[in-house]
This record gives structure tokens, C-alpha cells and sequence, in this order.
């Protein structure tokens, strides 16, 4: 029987699933929107077409997708880095803007082509923890100045200030236009006085806000005018922020059926707008269908995209593991289990596409996903439909909603910041050893002050060399080294059966490797072998050995051969098809170690030591 490409056997539950995830999903978009620095029609945007597509496409059929607070947070430094480089310009910022979220689609449909989907759950905990908390204090940092009625760009004193570096970066651009066009020469050095005579105030001003808006962005953005903000607090915008948090903590504590986000947005929103208060309003939401953005494709900038590579991978990672985060979430509570490939293709596309509309790019949201589950979500279409919901509220309510008070929207970040904190990573912060500390401190650190890319990369870092370490030590602890002079009663079974003259006991050394010979090894286990006593027979159990690397295989060899020149007789038992294969390979076997002198068992190792070696000891 063919499976269908939807399931319709439970319509009814997945309808109200998708509605009241879409109805979750609507204050949240319009707030991650607002916070990324494209304005709120961009979340909107990027939560329609990445719930309908990603849903569609992909392995997790409850998941709702859509911009989430990590992804939001990566996003806005994506914008504020390009806008920054384009000094400015966010029209001429766009293209590259999309191009970078769009090629985060492209790598997370590879990422599920290549089947790697299993492998993004190795990132450790430490890691994600310092991460996930770095973007809560990212969140709630940053929207301090907005709950408070404070904006750099929009602040005359501060726009002042940035007007002498303004006038330079308008000479500047003079300049290089000029350079380009061939007519910066001498001779004809009156065109550019005569240029930059027209400058007007009014272009001073312009530029200058912009420098102002671009300083106050960010984590440090945020602290460097904190000051000026608490000493000129707007407190209608300050009331109506605090307002919304009271209401989304509150009215959770009366029901939690009703999403509390979406009755502080109406609730305070309306309010505001009929009480006829002077508010900042958030950016205006267009009308209509969104626009195709082309220009990504016909206006696309190499060279602007080749830094923004590293960050559209991370922005593909981030939304892989956050989505599949996600999926183990819904299948403990819908007793099924997801596909992760088919999760990160779906999402890719989801990204893909929503870049292709102008939209933030977003992955698999926890609370959401909840929320359609707990409705009676049970297939892909209960995304669709919230999906559809979010693209039906754009459409028909998009100049409704522009009337929204951004300190609204200031308010449900903040909450959002609050939630989104690793507590139980901080709690168990005291009782983790040190190097775990070390990791998820450095990790958030680096979150919070430097850039989140370079946070993750240097976690994985830090965390792998922890990893090898430890590794390192547990094979240096379990590492056995005998020779035969022990008696019956002290030996361990393997020696104690090998019956040798006493005189020839002390010849034979036998050393038990128990764990992978790895770069991480290699140094101590040369030196262990260097420090043995004076012998004639060296035999190495490999049994317990899982694999080896490359370096495991050199230094092998090496001792091999410093051996040999001492005439000592190698041998080596136990070893599994990786380490022969890759032996084989390197020629180590035979060129160092014969062919004879390699035992698949310790049993045939004992035989060759009583019928060979003993008596050629003995000769």
C-alpha cells in the first residue's frame, strides 16, 4: 500500500494543533523579528514559510517551526555585522543578508544529504549550557534600553557626537567613488571640493545616526549607554514593559491554555493604543504578498559572503541541533521516533526558503512544538496549518499589527531571555569538575562578549582536548606491564600459565594495553616501553584495545624497531581487524613486525613462547 503524502485521519486534531501553535508562535515571531534588526515583518515572514516547509519536509511530523531565541541571536550579529560593512546601508546589506541565511538552508540540506544528523548530538552539555545561557544574557541585556525607552540612533546627544566621524566617512566614500571612476587626479580635485561642498547638514545627521544606532547595538552597545538610559527613563515605555512581563508570568499561574504572551501583546497593546499614549511604535509591517528577494541571486557578492561562510555553517548547526533538541522532546511525549536526516533537510528547505522571502531563519521551537501536542497535534499538517495561520495573520492583519508598542515586544524578549538560561547547568555549576567549569564558563563568556561562532568553535575545542585528556589518563591507569618472575599466587591468570624455567622468567615482558592507542597516548607509551627493564621477549595484549590512530601506529612502529635494534623479540596478540588493517596498511606488518610474531589469541601466543621462543632463549 502507498503511504500518503498527508495524513488527513486526524484533521480535526491537527487543526486545532496548528492554530493554537500558530497563535504561540504570532508574539514571538513579531519579537525576534523586531530584535534581529529587520524589523518585525521578517519574523513573521521567516515563521510562516519555515513551519509550513519544514513540517512538510521534514522527519518530526509534530514539530512547529519557526525563529527561536539562539537562531534570533546569531541572526542579529549576522545583520549587524553586514550592515556594519556596508556602512550602514541595510538596503545594500540585504542581499548578503539573505545569501548568508539562505546558504544556512543549502548546509543543513547537506548536512541531512550526508546523513550527519546522528552526529550533531556529540556536541557536550557543557558546551550547549554555556551557550544556551550566554543568549539568555544576550537577550535580556540587550533589551534593557528599549524597556526603558532608549535609543542610541534616536538620542541627539549621541548623534552629535558621531557627526565628526560621520563628515569623515562621507569624504571617504567621496573619494573612493571618485577613485573608481578614474577622476581622483590632481587636475581635477576642484570636482571633488565642489562634491563635498554639497554636502548638507542634513546628510551629516543621516550618517551620524546611523554610527549611533550601529554603537548601540549588541551586548556592549547595551552597557555602554546604560548609564545615559537610567538617567533618562521613558516611563510609559517602561510601564508598558514591565506590564507585559507581569502578565506573561502572572496569567500562567490563572491558566496556561491560553498562551500568555499572545494576551500581554492584546491585552497591553490594546491598551496602550486606546488610551492614546505617546509610544514607539515597531517597524512597519508591509502589506500583501512578501517579496521575492531576487537580488540574492542577481546581486550576489562573493567576497562579502566568504567571512559570513563560517557563520551561515554555524547558523546551520545551531538550527540542526536546536531542532533536534526539539525532536527528542516530542517524541518522549508522542512515543515515536523522529529522523533526524530527514528533520535537517526539512529545515534546510524551511530556511531556504523563508531567506527567499526576506524572512529570519529559525529551527525547531520547544514551547511551541508543546503547545501543538498538548492541543492534539499528530502529523506534519498541524505545522502546516500554523504555518498557514502565521501567512493568513501577515496578510490580513499586517497594518493592525504595526500599532504594537515595541517596549511590548522589549518585555516578551525579556521573558524569553529569562526562559531560554540553561538553570540547571548553573545550579550544577559548583558540584562539575573543574575542567567542565572551565568550559562552560569560557563558552559563556565568550557568548555573551565576543561572537557566538567563535564561542561554540572554541567550546568544541576546549571540550575535545578534555576529552583526549581524560582518555589519555584512563589508558595510562589501566595499562598493565608484567614480566614472568611473579609467582602463581600473585599473577593474573594469563601469566601464571605460561611455565617457563626460572631462570628465563625474568626475559619475558608482558604488557596489557587496555584502551585506543591514540595521539593522546603515544608520548607516555613510548616512554613506559623506554623505561622497561632489560629483556629479551616483549609482548604486547592488544585485546583490549578498541582502535588505534595514526600516531598510535608510528610510535608502534618506532618502539618496534628501538627494540629490535636491542635485539629484543617483538610480538603482539589480540589485536582487532582496524589495528591489523591499518598496520597492514603502513606496513608496520610485515616490514617491522613478521607475520609469525602476530597472534589472534593469547592462548597461540603462549604455544609460540613455549615451543619457539624458550628454546631459542635456551640456545
Amino acid at each position: 500500500m502507498k503511504k500518503r503524502v498527508l495524513d488527513l485521519s486526524h484533521f480535526k486534531s491537527d487543526l486545532f494543533g496548528g492554530l493554537t501553535s500558530g497563535v504561540v508562535a504570532l508574539p514571538l515571531a513579531l519579537a525576534f523579528g523586531e530584535q534581529s534588526g529587520l524589523g518585525p515583518a521578517a519574523g513573521l515572514y521567516g515563521a510562516a514559510f519555515i513551519a509550513f516547509f519544514a513540517s512538510f519536509f521534514g522527519g518530526t511530523p509534530t514539530q512547529i517551526s519557526g525563529p527561536t531565541a539562539p537562531m534570533t541571536a546569531l541572526s542579529m550579529i549576522v545583520v549587524a555585522g553586514l550592515i556594519q560593512t556596508f556602512e550602514g546601508r541595510l538596503n545594500e546589506a540585504l542581499p548578503v543578508i539573505f545569501m548568508v541565511f539562505f546558504l544556512a538552508g543549502i548546509f543543513q540540506i547537506v548536512l541531512g544529504v550526508l546523513k550527519l544528523g546522528t552526529y550533531i548530538r556529540f556536541i557536550p552539555y557543557t558546551v550547549v549550557s554555556g551557550f544556551m545561557t550566554g543568549i539568555g544574557v544576550i537577550i535580556l541585556v540587550t533589551q534593557i534600553p528599549p524597556a526603558l525607552g532608549f535609543y542610541a540612533g534616536e538620542n541627539e546627544e549621541v548623534i552629535e557626537k558621531f557627526k565628526p566621524h560621520a563628515e569623515e566617512l562621507i569624504l571617504d566614500r567621496i573619494l573612493k567613488e571618485e577613485a573608481e571612476d578614474g577622476i581622483l587626479v590632481l587636475e581635477e580635485f576642484r570636482e571633488t571640493i565642489g562634491r563635498a561642498e554639497l554636502i548638507t547638514k542634513d546628510d551629516i545627521h543621516k550618517e551620524a545616526l546611523i554610527l549611533a544606532e550601529n554603537d548601540g547595538k549588541g551586548v556592549i552597545g547595551a552597557l555602554r549607554y546604560l548609564p545615559r538610559a537610567l538617567e533618562k527613563i521613558n516611563f510609559i515605555e517602561f510601564s508598558l514593559t514591565l506590564l507585559t512581563i507581569l502578565i506573561i508570568f502572572g496569567f500562567k499561574k490563572i491558566t496556561t491554555t491560553v498562551p500568555s504572551t499572545l494576551i500581554a501583546l492584546l491585552l497591553v497593546s490594546g491598551g496602550a493604543y486606546f488610551t492614546g499614549f505617546d509610544y514607539r511604535l515597531i517597524q512597519e509591517i508591509p502589506t500583501g504578498f512578501p517579496k521575492f528577494q531576487s537580488s540574492i541571486l542577481t546581486e550576489f557578492n562573493l567576497s562579502a559572503i566568504i567571512p559570513y561562510l563560517v557563520t551561515a555553517l554555524m547558523l546551520a548547526l545551531l538550527g540542526g541541533i536546536d531542532s533536534l533538541l526539539t525532536s527528542v522532546v516530542a517524541d518522549s511525549m508522542t512515543k515515536t521516533r523522529h529522523d533526524s536526516n530527514k528533520e535537517l533537510i526539512g529545515q534546510g528547505i524551511g530556511n531556504g526558503v523563508a531567506a527567499l522571502f526576506g524572512g529570519l531563519p529559525g529551527a525547531g521551537a520547544t514551547i511551541r512544538t508543546v503547545v501543538n501536542i498538548q492541543a492534539g497535534g499528530k502529523t506534519k499538517l498541524s505545522g502546516m496549518i500554523s504555518g498557514v495561520l502565521l501567512f493568513v495573520i501577515l496578510i490580513l492583519l499586517g497594518p493592525l499589527a504595526s500599532n504594537i508598542p515595541a517596549a511590548v515586544l522589549a518585555g516578551i524578549l525579556i521573558t524569553v531571555g529569562i526562559g531560554v538560561m540553561d538553570y540547571k547547568g548553573i545550579r550544577a555549576l559548583p558540584k562539575m569538575q573543574w575542567s567542565e567549569k572551565l568550559i562552560l564558563v569560557v563558552v559563556f563568556i565568550l557568548t555573551v562578549f565576543w561572537q557566538l561562532v567563535y564561542a561554540v568553535a572554541v567550546g568544541l575545542v576546549l571540550a575535545a582536548v578534555v576529552f583526549l585528556k581524560r582518555m589519555s589518563d584512563l589508558a595510562v591507569e589501566r595499562v598493565v606491564v608484567s614480566d614472568l618472575t611473579l609467582g602463581a599466587s600473585q599473577a593474573n591468570d594469563w601469566q601464571s600459565e605460561i611455565e617457563m624455567s626460572e631462570s628465563l622468567r625474568d626475559k619475558v615482558v608482558i604488557k596489557r594495553l587496555n584502551g585506543p592507542l591514540f595521539f593522546g597516548f603515544t608520548s607516555h607509551f613510548r616512554g613506559m616501553v623506554s623505561a622497561l627493564p632489560d629483556m629479551k621477549v616483549f609482548i604486547m595484549r592488544m585485546d583490549r584495545v578498541p582502535f588505534i590512530d595514526q600516531s598510535g601506529v608510528y610510535a608502534l612502529e618506532a618502539i618496534i624497531e628501538e627494540l629490535h635494534a636491542k635485539d629484543v623479540v617483538v610480538a603482539v596478540s589480540g589485536a582487532n581487524r582496524q589495528i591489523l588493517t591499518l598496520l597492514g596498511k603502513m606496513k608496520v606488518i610485515p616490514n617491522v613486525l613478521p607475520f609469525d610474531h602476530v597472534f589472534d589469541t593469547f592462548t597461540q601466543c603462549k604455544v609460540w613462547l613455549k615451543t619457539t621462543v624458550e628454546k631459542e632463549l635456551r640456545e
